[in-house]
């Protein structure tokens, strides 16, 4: 199976000088399959305009500025030189676009005003290197993302918030009343945010110390003192004692819009930390969030779930035969099997190399080793032709544990991944660890 822009959920039009794209097409477009998106390049403007305007997926649009200069357009009098503002006025406007500039044209604020009040997403600087450009669209995709529900806690009386701002924000927040018991509920219920009312403050000082000082805190966590009343002195203690920030109520659509603000970039910063950039999958860090979240609330409601753990089988073999572009190749495809098949309670990292794990939610261990066995199933039935004409298959092993006869999520682990040793000493291409254990052929 060769590269294409079908393996990658994501993808950028590029309008630039052909010298430009001619020079740096291919190490771009190399960095950016590593970071899951594809670039389709472009050098006439007419062609860029009418791919954006049938644009339907989920695309960022790069205009090199320099471009123009060698750009021409039809007029009734024959060709001339496509000026900017032309282009501009082209450009389909229920899009935003990227545009990158020379450090000349960067020292022109009035230009870089029309750039933002023509739909612009962001601009950069030339020169650019490959690499960090493609880090940065990266980024952009992770800020365009709508994102998960952000989780807040509040203690101490409800105040005059717009509902619907923060359910439109996917904010979510959940009332508690104790301020004894209130370090047990974040550590139960992990929130994104923790708001406390300055009377609640103002009883309980101690409060931010005992939740900033645990080992196991979340650093992305934020804890918000929403001030009720104007008493600087108060607001001062609170920031010295460890306060990530202070919001004034009264205005309940201004506190309800600088809560949906905040979640944002909480979300967008927790994508960075816990994603793999080659799949979109989580990564190590965001898998233990999210199991150790899973067991807390699995615990509460009685509830099991199955934990496994995928080895691409013979996978230095794979690239040492092809090369390491195309053992990516292979670890994007798993990856997308494996998405097909997630639940919406499901979890799915790439662990690290060719390891993934998947964590069913609601099921048990047999259960947990069949969906798994359906999996090993489908991705080996994939061809990938290796040469014109040379198609191999490729396989997986797995392991699999569940919870509660697993209590944690490093015992869950633990037992799944002696499952995957077991499975590859048995002969590879299969599942261990329900009852019976599913295999397939050796591969």
């Amino acid at each position: 199976m060769k590269s294409g822009t079908t393996l990658y959920k994501n993808h950028v039009l590029m309008l630039s000088q052909s010298f430009f794209i001619k020079d740096n097409q291919a190490e771009l477009q190399l960095h950016a399959h590593k970071y899951d998106f594809d670039i389709r390049f472009f050098h006439e403007a007419r062609a860029f305009v009418a791919a954006v305007a049938a644009e339907e997926g989920n695309a960022l649009f790069v205009i090199d500025l320099d471009a123009i200069h060698n750009m021409q357009t039809d007029q009734g009098d024959g060709r001339r030189t496509l000026m900017l503002g032309e282009l501009l006025q082209s450009l389909p406007a229920d899009h935003d676009y990227i545009y990158l500039q020379s450090a000349r044209q960067g020292g022109r604020f009035l230009l870089q005003q029309r750039l933002v009040d023509t739909h612009c997403l962001a601009y950069a600087e030339k020169p650019i290197a490959n690499d960090v450009l493609v880090d940065k669209l990266f980024n952009l995709f992770v800020q365009k993302k709508r994102g998960e529900i952000v989780e807040a806690i509040l203690l101490g009386a409800v105040p005059g918030w717009d509902e619907e701002l923060l359910r439109e924000g996917r904010v979510q927040v959940a009332h508690h009343a104790d301020p004894l018991t209130l370090h047990l509920q974040v550590k139960e219920r992990q929130p994104s945010i923790v708001l406390i009312t300055d009377a609640e403050y103002a009883r309980t000082e101690a409060l931010v110390r005992v939740l900033k000082k645990n080992m196991e805190a979340d650093p992305i966590r934020e804890i918000v003192l929403l001030q009720g009343r104007d008493d600087p002195a108060l607001a001062r203690r609170a920031l010295d004692s460890g306060f990530d920030a202070i919001l004034a109520g009264g205005d309940p659509a201004l506190l309800a819009g600088q809560l949906v603000r905040r979640a944002d970039k909480i979300r967008i910063n927790r994508d960075l930390i816990s994603k793999d950039r080659a799949t979109g999958l989580l990564n190590k860090v965001g898998l233990q969030r999210k199991t150790q979240a899973l067991v807390a609330q699995a615990a509460r409601q009685g509830r099991p779930f199955a934990y496994g753990v995928i080895d691409i089988d013979k996978f230095k073999t794979i690239n040492d035969t092809w090369g390491h572009s195309f053992g990516d190749i292979v670890i994007k495809r798993l990856s997308l099997v494996l998405q097909a098949q997630q639940g919406e309670g499901d979890l799915l990292s790439r662990f690290g190399g060719e390891e993934f794990v998947v964590v069913f939610d609601g099921c048990g261990l047999d259960e947990g080793a069949r969906r798994l066995d359906a999996l090993r199933q489908a991705f080996g039935a994939i061809p990938f032709e290796v040469a014109p004409g040379d198609v191999r298959h490729f396989s997986f092993s797995a392991g699999v544990a569940a919870f509660p006869e697993q209590k944690s999520d490093n015992e869950l682990f633990l037992r799944a991944d002696a499952m995957l040793y077991k499975a590859k000493l048995d002969g590879r291409n299969r599942v261990c660890g329900g009852a019976p254990a599913a295999r397939g052929p050796a591969a």
